[in-house]
This record gives C-alpha cells, structure tokens and sequence, in this order.
C-alpha cells in the first residue's frame, strides 16, 4: 500500500445512515475523495461488522480507493454490525433488496457521478452477485472473489 500522501486525492472520512423505504436505517462508513467534482461509487455490503472485525483491512483498502478518486462505501447489512432492522430469513432476499435500494442511494448522492461498483469476497460475494441480477441502472460492474453459495 502507498503512503496516504501520495495519493493523487485527499481523502476523507464519514459515517453515515442510509434510510430504507421500511424506516430501517443501515450504517456505512464513506471514504471519499476530497474533490468538488462527483465521483463513482465502489460499495462493499456485508454483515461482517464494520467497526471491529474488518477494520484493520478496511483502514488500507478504503482509503485506497478514495486516494485514487473513488467514493469506497463500506455498508453493515440489515441486523448486522450497527445496521437497524432484524437479520433476513436466510433466503437472501431481503438482503438483495436492501442492497439495491443502497446502489440507488448512492448513485443519487451529490458527489457521486451515478455510476456504482461492487466487489464483495467470500459472503459478500455471492450477495454482490444477487443484486447485480436485480440490473440496478446506476450498478456498472462487480468483483466476486470465492462467491460460492
């Protein structure tokens, strides 16, 4: 990993709460590019709680992202991590839709360009899979790692 200072962008830090149409709230965590013009989106969405378990990795590859101009949005899944709600039945179905409604969230943001990517390893693999099969417009591309079902 490159040192912070050299990369092209400043970076800062947010965490925020993306609403659902349920009045459930999902906790994220955007590291951005400190820049007036928008930028894509890249979203990782798992239930693997984001302030604990996988913040040491995320502390290097977050930031990463938004150095190279890139918003790289971290986001707990429903019942998990700091998200609001009850986890889903198993099904996946509740989670997909969840995380459509967070790629149309972001898309609409203002500093986002409307284009958003995902990438997910192991669990959250298969998950980025089945959102990608919903066709969300602002989606453009996925990176599944070991997404095995």
């Amino acid at each position: 990993m490159q040192h912070p200072a050299s990369y092209p962008y400043r970076t800062a830090r947010e965490d925020l709460r993306i609403p659902l149409a349920d009045g459930v709230e999902l906790f994220a965590r955007v590291w951005r590019p400190v820049t007036e013009e928008p930028v894509p989106a890249l979203l990782e969405y798992l239930p693997d709680r984001l302030g604990d378990r996988t913040a040491p990795r995320d502390a290097e590859r977050h930031p990463w992202y938004a150095g190279h101009g890139y918003a790289s949005v971290r986001v707990d899944v429903r019942g998990h991590g700091n998200s609001g709600g009850l986890p889903g039945d198993g099904s996946g179905e509740q989670e997909t839709a969840d995380g459509v409604a967070v790629v149309e969230w972001l898309a609409a943001q203002p500093w986002c360009s409307g284009r958003v990517g995902m990438f997910g390893i192991s669990r959250s693999g298969p998950g980025s899979l089945r959102i990608a099969a919903r066709a969300p417009e602002a989606l453009k591309a996925v990176v599944a790692v070991c997404a095995t079902d």
